[in-house]
């Protein structure tokens, strides 16, 4: 007993120090006035605290072993009360074995033990090992553990971002542990039976659950993400993803980066929208499938983040998107994902691949908010039809370059329809400026009948700045002889919009004369016209503007009267009933009492000898049509001279009314007949050197 005695002595003090807060008895619990000596110690000699950690630890792991978990609680308790009262330099070492003890609780098969670890972090947390914690506490099976170590590491995330060690928790190391941590939990919803706490979890919330619990803890560390951790914090989430298919489907993609978006400071945001823009592009030889989930959850957090600041990631996104837009194009045309070669180890489906590019559209309209809006338009105008060093590279080195310029043309149309709709713009002169709406309307001249509806229906959008479409979007209906039951909103046209018509009215009339001679036109299209010209009328007509659509339909009606163009007589009866259906509105808008009953007399007419002349009977799945159009008597049309007479006696230039519709040409209008899209390129790059300012300049 005396050498044991003796032996003892000459222990080393701190030594001595920690064995003296053991009770002989573990139920008795820490021994405190020894545990007030030790710590004073630790104070008074901060090099010994490593000492002092490392042989506590060294005491933890063998009373462990040895199955003596009351010495583990009372070590534990030890720890965690010198930790909270010492704040050297040397902590950082202490904190090393502060860790290494938690990493033995977590390891042991034994809850009760791993949850009194995570518990300790949670407290105490602090220190660089925290990596074997995080890699340990989500794949825990039962929730009350998975609970105990998602709030360690909590415990974590608030003591390191407030302490020295701040900078280490977002390095990729620790992130690439922490955050798939949290998203494991995040993902995995167990039964609730299986969230009973446990005793040592006393003061947690009954029924809050691991998944809450790691939003939470999700939400708390990305909002605590300066600018230079956005990256770090945000990469591991794509690769978890990636690593466990969940683009497709996109619920739980869509899920983490609201989390995101709405946790992370708002002027970040656009750091969120470029590491998407960036995986897309990284992925753009990926399945369509996986493609358009980056896309929606891109889209949902564009929305986000333009109703803060954005930067310049506008014209980021939009030209990501237009890229991949022309990439999916061509992957379904070829079949392959190497255009070049031809060749390819992987299945295109060509269905997957329109539904990406509908997810693409649909990302532009939708992100295309607020500010943002203005800036897609214009990008989507100057890539219509002038396709420039944009596209001119690119269908030139391919094969099928007609169908792929004619599918990327309608990509960017359905774009541009996408962001028109619901466009609000009191100055018009400000939403469809010269360059803009000079190549729009290019497009409007083409051939292909799907596009110049798409033309027809954007600029529908655009002018339609009250609603007023819906009200009358039926053409099929002449016999409304009360138009106030349609309860339109007419405003009396402001200065600028008289100002966008002298300036660009005259244009507009060419392009709906011009695309009514068109032997394609269909239903839909007639329906577009018609719109179209009475969302001039009660959106930008004055007396001069009312004068020039009148007699603008009267030049159409002459279109199906004379037939130069030789169109088929489905074409010809649906000029007819456009100009019937246009007029006998028109007519009600303006009020002029003779005006309304000459109007009213040909329809009547009409009714009773050519009902294929209206819309009820023309514009139906089996219109009823006549072969004797060129045999019709003067009383079913609308003249022009009766019209003058009558609308000059109340005021409107008589004149003006008289004068029959010519339309102004120019260059453009060869474009009426050019057959592909790649005759227009041609043809647009030589009015477009020909009119350049510095061709002018040459003497």
């Amino acid at each position: 007993v005396g050498v044991c005695g003796c032996c003892g002595a000459l222990r080393p003090r701190y030594k001595r120090l920690v064995d003296n807060i053991f009770p002989e008895d573990p139920e008795d619990g820490l021994v405190k006035t020894n545990m007030e000596k030790l710590t004073f110690y630790a104070l008074s000699a901060p090099e010994k605290l490593d000492r002092i950690g490392a042989y506590l630890s060294e005491r933890l792991i063998r009373d462990v072993s040895r199955h003596r978990y009351g010495y583990v609680c009372i070590a534990m308790e030890a720890l965690d009360q010198l930790l909270m009262a010492c704040h050297c330099q040397s902590i950082n070492l202490f904190v090393e074995s502060f860790l290494k003890m938690v990493a033995k609780l977590l390891e042991s098969e034994k809850p009760n033990l791993q949850i009194l670890g995570t518990n300790s972090v949670r407290s105490s947390a602090g220190g660089r090992r925290w990596r074997r914690f995080a890699k340990r506490h989500g794949c825990h099976s039962t929730s009350w553990i998975r609970m105990s170590g998602i709030k360690g590491l909590q415990g974590v995330v608030r003591k390191t971002v407030n302490d020295e060690l701040q900078a280490n928790i977002w390095d990729p190391q620790h992130m690439d542990k922490i955050v798939p941590s949290l998203l494991f939990n995040l993902q995995h919803v167990e039964e609730a039976e299986s969230r009973s706490p446990s005793p040592l979890q006393a003061t947690e919330k009954e029924k809050e659950s691991p998944t809450e619990l790691a939003e939470r803890c999700l939400r708390e560390l990305l909002g605590r993400a300066a600018y230079g951790n956005i990256k770090n914090a945000i990469k591991p989430v794509l690769i978890h993803l990636d690593n466990h298919s969940l683009w497709e489907p996109k619920i739980f993609a869509t899920r983490c980066f609201r989390i995101i978006m709405y946790s992370i400071q708002p002027q970040h945001s656009h750091l969120v929208i470029q590491q998407l823009l960036g995986h897309l592009d990284a992925n753009s030889k990926s399945a369509a499938t996986v493609r358009a989930g980056i896309v929606e959850v891109l889209s949902e957090a564009a929305v986000i983040a333009a109703s803060g600041s954005v930067g310049p990631t506008v014209l980021e996104v939009f030209n990501t998107l237009l890229r991949q837009l022309r990439l999916s194009i061509d992957y379904a045309l070829t079949g392959s994902y190497d255009c070049t070669a031809g060749v390819s180890t992987k299945i295109i489906k060509e269905h997957e691949e329109r539904m990406f590019q509908e997810a693409v559209i649909k990302t532009i309209g939708g992100a295309s908010c607020g500010a943002w809006r203005f800036s897609v338009l214009w990008g989507c105008g100057r890539r219509v039809v002038w396709f420039g060093p944009w596209l001119l590279p690119f269908i030139s080195s391919l094969p099928d370059r007609e169908n792929r310029n004619r599918l990327t043309q309608i990509m960017l149309l359905k774009s541009l329809l996408q962001v028109s709709v619901g466009f609000q713009c009191s100055n018009m002169l400000t939403a469809l400026p010269s360059a803009f709406l000079d190549r729009l309307l290019s497009s409007a001249l083409m051939e292909d009948a799907e596009i110049r509806l798409f033309v027809l229906e954007i600029l529908i959008s655009f002018i339609d700045r009250h609603g007023n479409r819906q009200k009358f979007a039926t053409i099929r209906s002449v016999t409304i002889s009360d138009i106030s039951v349609l309860k339109l909103k007419v405003e009396k046209c402001s200065r600028q919009d008289t100002v966008f018509m002298k300036k660009h009215g005259q244009q507009l009339y060419r392009h709906i004369y011009l695309i009514c001679k068109e032997e394609s036109n269909v239903q839909a299209h007639y329906e577009a016209l018609y719109s179209m010209l009475m969302l001039i009328s009660i959106e930008l007509a004055n007396e001069e503007v009312v004068v020039d659509l009148i007699r603008l339909v009267l030049a159409v009606q002459e279109i199906a009267q004379i037939n130069e163009d030789n169109l088929t007589a489905y074409n010809r009866c649906a000029l007819f009933a456009l100009g019937a259906a246009y007029l006998n509105l028109i007519s009600q808008l303006i009020t002029v009492p003779t005006f309304c009953q000459h109007i009213h007399e040909v329809i009547q007419m009409r009714q009773k000898e050519a009902p294929y002349l209206l819309p009820e009977d023309v514009f139906v799945e089996r219109p009823r049509l006549s072969k004797s159009l060129d045999r019709l008597g003067p009383e079913v049309f609308f003249w022009q001279s009766k019209i003058s007479e009558v609308l000059g006696g109340s005021g409107y230039n008589s004149d003006r009314l008289s004068t029959p519709y010519v339309p102004q040409l120019t260059d453009e209008d060869r474009l009426s007949k050019r057959k592909s899209i790649g005759e227009t390129i041609s043809l647009q790059v030589e009015v477009e050197s020909r009119n350049s300012p510095e061709r002018e300049q040459v003497p």
